[in-house]
């Protein structure tokens, strides 16, 4: 069984400058972390080796301080790995983004099951994983909250709906992006790191896609442009009530009210 896991760096903190002209993260120079979500990913693939055997990859598009995280699917168990990354890439819209991975995961050759994290922090879309699956043609389960059973040919898994779970059986090659239950991720191992330390970590740039149509990557081919990015502004504001219950009950009503909470 050959599994993908698709993962990225975030920041490591919310203070992240943007660019004003691109309305893009400004990434240099500031502490990052492998997305939260896709240590659960990975974590699922892993267990999946365990019980059924599985050969694990792992992928991740963004600039070369994110083989990073790449390192560190290494050191959890993961089998081999590479990064998409070129400046055609940059600026990349949730669409763009997707595009450009579908591309990097053919590289990959066959494979049986793509698994991706829910969504990731510092965008929080949820998209990608769903948009990957649309690129390359396969089916594709959302919010997976536990693998039922692992067959020769298909996964059963359960889907977190928002008023009940549906169990669900797919066929291979399919796609899933699963939540923060579904596991319990194990820390990196020492003993791996010391023994993938000189372990290749490729890397796939816009020369080596089939797709050499550079508005398809990138802000050229991304069709939503952020506006504006701004932090919320502080308030620090307070008022303290004594009153009888009831009111202070149609007190915090009506202050509710003229902030427009309610």
């Amino acid at each position: 069984m050959n599994i993908i896991v698709c993962i990225k760096q975030v920041p490591g903190t919310s203070e992240v400058e943007v660019d004003q002209e691109t309305g893009v993260l400004k990434r240099e120079g500031i502490d990052s972390k492998m997305n939260p979500y896709d240590l659960y990913a990975i974590e699922t693939a892993i267990k999946m080796k365990e019980e059924k055997g599985a050969k694990i990859s792992v992928v991740s598009m963004g600039p070369p301080q994110a083989a990073e995280i790449i390192r560190e699917a290494y050191m959890m168990g993961a089998d081999e790995g590479a990064l998409i990354s070129d400046r055609v890439f940059g600026g990349a819209d949730v669409l763009a983004t997707s595009y450009t991975i579908s591309q990097g995961v053919q590289k990959f050759g066959q494979y049986d099951l793509i698994i991706c994290g829910k969504q990731t922090t510092d965008g929080d879309t949820a998209q990608v994983g769903p948009e990957l699956a649309e690129f390359l043609g396969i089916p594709h389960i959302t919010n997976v909250k536990k693998i039922v059973e692992v067959k020769e040919h298909s996964i059963i898994v359960d889907m977190d709906m928002p008023h009940a779970v549906q169990t669900v059986e797919v066929n291979y090659p399919c796609l899933i992006t699963v939540e923060k239950d579904i596991n319990q991720p194990r820390l990196p191992s020492f003993k791996r790191k010391l023994a993938t330390k000189n372990q290749t970590i490729p890397m796939y740039s816009f020369k080596d896609f089939t797709d050499q149509n550079e508005n398809n990557y990138g802000i050229n081919g991304s069709p939503t442009r952020v506006i504006r990015i701004f932090a919320p502004e502080a308030n620090n504001d307070r008022e303290m009530w004594k009153d009888a219950p009831d009111v202070l009950v149609d007190r915090l009503t009506n202050k509710l009210k003229e902030l427009k909470y309610v």
